[in-house]
């Protein structure tokens, strides 16, 4: 994951390191998991924050959500994305604050623009009661001097749901019905007092019991750990670590193409507008916030990571299915009870590397080829490349294209107008691609690297690969085995 703080990132890379590394050991016991604290904060001096307790209760609800536990003991939440309280306390409380550009004039019309009383005069410029403020925007909106500015906290304003709200005591509220887990907000804090649960330890122990745990690579995989480094060497070193294989999920990508065209033919028959299936965060926020949109316009289509989930299932039902990608909301949608056969956990491709770096494996490159998917479901994690992907298979099936118009998102507030557009019935375009994060998957919240090293890395790893077609690459896997649909029935005849 990439942000500005190269602090936070190493502390939770060696805290989740450490964690994995006595799941590795059968030491996962809590006077190990104590000895971490002490690690991190041996005090008597503080080293990140104002105490040394307060490190240590910041870094104790660290390893809670390494082991994927809620980090307050206190408040168990199901939900993936959750707040560590220790470590959000350091943010303004509130949003309006009047700066030193107030010239206490006279006529004070902030005073007269706000309706609840939450200005008055200090001793040389105006202030406001943050308990009384309801951020409403008129006294900034009144200022002559504009001395009055709207300092929103990067969590909450990173959020395109509006999931994010503050308690009395100014911490974090994340609302669980409207979080659709894209993890724009524990990217941006800079406090990391927001984070994912982890679920490393539940995959290393399954790995320890003897059971035969696949992982499936998402297709952004190539070019994330450097020049070369691409899904041979990343199913080399998974296999080292105890895998018992690795599957590209590039190959759901190409399943998820071939159903979600037949959808695209039938809807454009019936002048019924289409949403893409492929991201869990974009499918979260249409049924959260645009339930109608939901049931109206969306792909009946599982994603790519569900279709290897289920592919693997049918070959093995007793295999345990381990998705890994830059992601957080795929954590989520493992936790949907709702879809059958679906990836058991998922992880994202630092909590990869630690689970890597405890167990004192690399990943480096080899000389062997792998290639499961065509470069169209190798392109699914580009913006526009599931799109590209469907419309190649309509063409692969006779059917002439060049009417479909479509519209690309990328990005939560891209995705958000998008689908207010819809509802509104003022949608000009065919069919709607909705992907939660800048420049498509290869942008998500744990990428490796900034996009331009990852995208010439890629761009160099996907020359490689061969022009093998969708529907021709298919042939080779047992389709009429397992549903490609979302509530689980096999495809039917006529």
């Amino acid at each position: 994951m990439q942000t500005n703080d190269k602090g936070i990132m190493d502390l939770r890379h060696f805290i989740l390191r450490e964690v994995c590394r006595l799941a590795w050991n059968d030491e996962l016991t809590t006077e190990n998991c104590e000895k971490i604290v002490y690690d991190v904060s041996p005090g008597p001096k503080p080293q990140y924050r104002c105490c040394v307790y307060k490190e240590r209760e910041i870094v104790r609800g660290r390893i809670r959500m390494a082991m994927g536990k809620s980090p307050d003991p206190n408040k168990k939440t199901k939900n993936v994305v959750a707040v560590i309280p220790a470590a959000c306390d350091d943010c303004s409380i509130q949003d309006y604050t009047v700066t030193d550009s107030c010239r206490f004039c006279l006529g004070r019309p902030c005073l007269s623009a706000c309706r609840f009383g939450a200005i008055a005069p200090g001793d040389s410029k105006m202030k406001i009661d943050p308990l009384k403020c309801k951020s409403c925007g008129l006294c900034a909106k009144a200022c002559a001097f504009e001395a009055i500015i709207h300092a929103e906290r990067p969590c909450k304003k990173a959020c395109p749901v509006g999931a994010i709200t503050y308690d009395e005591n100014g911490f974090c509220l994340i609302d669980e019905e409207k979080c659709v887990h894209c993890g724009h907000c524990v990217r941006s804090c800079p406090f990391g007092a927001i984070n994912s649960k982890t679920f490393s330890v539940d995959v290393i122990r399954a790995i320890k019991s003897g059971k035969r745990v696949i992982a499936m690579c998402a297709p952004a995989t190539e070019g994330q750990f450097g020049k070369g480094i691409g899904m041979a060497s990343v199913r080399a070193a998974l296999k080292a670590a105890g895998f018992a294989d690795m599957v590209e999920v590039g190959l759901g990508g190409d399943m998820t193409a071939a159903y979600e065209a037949k959808e695209w033919i039938e809807a454009k028959k019936e002048g019924r507008k289409m949403t893409t299936s492929c991201c869990p965060a974009f499918i979260s926020m249409l049924r959260h916030h645009f339930p109608e949109q939901y049931e109206q316009n969306k792909s009946t289509t599982v994603s790519p990571m569900v279709a290897v989930s289920r592919y693997l299932k049918s070959q093995d039902p007793d295999c345990v299915t381990v998705f890994v990608g830059p992601c957080i909301a795929k954590k989520g949608e493992t936790l949907n009870e709702n879809i059958v056969e679906n990836a058991d956990y998922a992880l994202t491709f630092g909590e990869l590397l630690t689970l890597l770096d405890a167990k004192d494996v690399e990943i480096v490159p080899v000389e062997e080829d792998y290639q499961e998917a065509s470069l169209f479901g190798k392109r699914f994690a580009g913006s526009g490349g599931v799109a590209a992907a469907v419309l190649e298979v309509m063409k692969e099936m006779g059917e002439d294209t060049s009417g479909i118009t479509l519209l690309t998102c990328a990005g939560g507030d891209e995705c958000k107008k998008a689908l207010t557009m819809l509802k509104a019935g003022r949608l000009k375009e065919d069919f709607i691609e909705g992907m939660m994060c800048p420049g498509g998957c290869i942008g998500g919240p744990s990428k490796q690297a900034v996009e331009s090293v990852v995208a010439k890395a890629r761009n160099e790893l996907l020359q490689k690969a061969d022009g093998r077609s969708i529907l021709e690459n298919l042939k080779k896997y047992p389709m009429d085995q397992f549903s490609m649909y979302r509530d689980g029935h096999m495809e039917t005849e006529d």
